[in-house]
Order: structure tokens, then C-alpha cells, then sequence
């Protein structure tokens, strides 16, 4: 008599797992073989809706929601990537994030698991005139970037009294197909593609982009290796760009627009420059962005034609 071993699945936990980047890393991880589970507070829009993830619906800022949803579940990875900002409302914007967060480590503080990744922001380090590095000290401006420094500093102190197997990307503008038209670049792509004008500022805020495809490429690299817990990484790509020059590559890559530099002015708590130091993720899983900004704005604006 013939015996079958089967493999077991490792099953991931995406909280935000309906967004843009959670789609993303779902796809990717059911074509690894992963069993996903997605977590969020509504189901996913239809277009990023993929049959072999199980949707679970649930306000993590709601602890024992939480606890009544994940029962009896068990995960050896979870990606954390929930919250929103809502300009209108800083008390959600700060919850979302860091209670949401909080919830969530804490529920899995004493259970198995192989890695519970962080996804932080660039913008907990605010104003700087130089490229970020991991140990600078952060001051961030915005209810949101606090939100995420206090989540990274709650994370790293679980680490320190548990071992909880938790690791931080402090992300910067990652983009691609799929995002949502309130970000700047799909934003940027469809007034263009329109032909409308749009106010804008200067243009002189400096800003950095990494194509979807690279991120997915670095988790994938951070899920394969059980190290380098409790640390801090920025994610992003090689080089920094001024906004007016971003406009102008959009522009001349659809063809159409109309800026209107100056129109509008900076945030107050908006950093000029927000741009990464990526040495030390680099080095550590020996990882390097493949797609540059003209290529990954092709790709972007391709797929944005066909979905008009």
C-alpha cells in the first residue's frame, strides 16, 4: 500500500488585504501555493477579487471582533497593511492605524508564527534634508505618520520582551496597476489621459517610486528567511524625483495634459524631500529594485488605458 505525504500549506494572514498592495501580495502568494486569508473592513472591489483567498470582513480597531473572527485560525505569516487616512477625520486616521495594529500583534503575540511584517512609511521620519537611514530620529508631521512611529515603537517592544518574530518596511510611493485614483500617480495618469488640467504645486517636492513588482519580489525574500527580526527597513527604489519632473515623464509618455504648476500649495505637514537610504535592506536579503521609473510608468499607464 502506497502512503501520501501531503505537503501542508502555509497559510498568511493580509490585514488591508483588499487594498492595492494586499491584492498584490495575494495574487502572488496563491501562485506560490500559500492559502490566503484577507482581512479588512469591506470586501474587495470585483476587478481584485481573486477566487482562492478567503475575505473575512472585520474592524480590527474592534478587539473583540478580532478575536471572534481569527478564533481557532492559525497563520505562520501575517502581513499587516490595514488603515486609511481620512483628512476629515484624525481620530480614524490614528486608530485604523495604530490600534488596528496593536489589536492585531497582540492577538498573535503568543501564538507560532514565522514572521508578522509591519508595513510602515517613510513619513515617520518627517522633515529631513538628507536620504533617510533606519536610525535617524523621527519626527513625523501628520496624524497618520505618527500613528505608524508609534505602531513601529509598540511592534519593537513586543520584540524585546517576547521575541515577537516582527520585522518594519517603511515604505515610500510604491505603485503600479490596481491602485486606487486617489493616490498622486493614477491620479496624474487619468487627468493626462483626459487631456484636463490640473492644479498641482511647484513640483519641487522630491519624491520616491518603486514599482509594485519589486515589493512583492522583496516580501517574497523576507518570508523565505526566519532572521533579522526586529529591525527596521526603507523600501524603495534606487533614486528620488522631483514631482514636476515625474508630471512631465507621465505627460510625455500618454501624450496629453495640462499642469498647472503652482496652482496649489504644500500641505504644512508635508516633508519636501522624502527620500530613502535602501543600504541596509540591499545588503540584508540581497534584494535590488529591477524596474525602473520609465519602464513601471509604461507598464502603469498601459494598464491604465485598457481600464478607462
Amino acid at each position: 500500500m502506497k502512503v501520501v505525504f501531503l505537503k501542508m500549506k502555509k497559510k498568511i494572514l493580509i490585514s488591508g488585504g483588499t487594498g492595492f498592495l494586499g491584492y498584490h501580495l495575494s495574487k502572488n502568494f496563491v501562485k506560490k501555493g500559500f492559502q490566503v486569508v484577507s482581512i479588512s473592513t469591506k470586501g474587495p472591489l470585483k476587478k481584485r477579487k481573486i477566487k482562492k483567498v478567503e475575505y473575512i470582513i472585520c474592524d480590527i480597531t474592534n478587539k473583540n471582533m478580532l478575536q471572534k473572527k481569527l478564533k481557532n485560525k492559525k497563520f505562520a505569516i501575517v502581513i499587516n497593511l490595514a488603515g486609511y487616512v481620512h483628512h476629515g477625520n484624525l481620530k480614524k486616521t490614528y486608530q485604523s492605524h495604530y490600534l488596528g495594529c496593536k489589536n492585531l500583534s497582540e492577538f498573535f503575540k503568543h501564538k507560532s508564527l514565522d514572521y508578522f511584517i509591519q508595513i510602515g512609511s517613510g513619513l515617520e521620519y518627517g522633515k529631513k534634508n538628507s536620504d533617510h537611514k533606519e536610525n535617524m530620529i523621527c519626527k513625523p508631521l501628520s496624524i497618520y505618520a505618527k500613528a505608524k512611529l508609534k505602531s513601529s515603537r509598540y511592534l519593537l517592544n513586543l520584540y524585546k520582551k517576547f521575541q515577537f518574530p516582527v520585522v518594519i518596511l517603511r515604505l515610500y510611493q510604491v505603485y503600479g496597476p490596481h491602485q486606487d485614483q486617489n493616490r498622486i500617480l493614477p491620479s496624474l495618469i487619468h487627468k493626462s489621459l483626459q487631456n484636463k488640467k490640473f492644479p498641482c504645486t511647484s513640483g519641487s517636492q522630491i519624491r520616491n517610486f518603486l514599482y509594485v513588482d519589486d515589493f512583492i519580489n522583496l516580501v517574497e525574500k523576507i518570508v523565505k528567511t526566519k532572521r533579522y527580526y526586529g529591525n527596521i527597513f526603507n523600501v524603495g527604489s534606487n533614486k528620488s524625483i522631483k514631482i514636476k519632473s515625474l508630471i512631465n515623464q507621465v505627460m510625455s509618455k500618454v501624450g496629453l495634459g495640462m499642469p498647472e504648476f503652482g496652482k496649489i500649495k504644500m500641505r504644512k505637514d508635508e516633508a519636501k524631500k522624502m527620500s530613502p537610504s535602501i543600504l541596509k535592506v540591499t545588503k540584508t536579503y540581497n534584494w535590488r529594485p529591477k524596474i525602473n521609473l520609465s519602464k513601471g510608468l509604461t507598464k502603469t499607464i498601459n494598464y491604465y488605458r485598457r481600464d478607462k
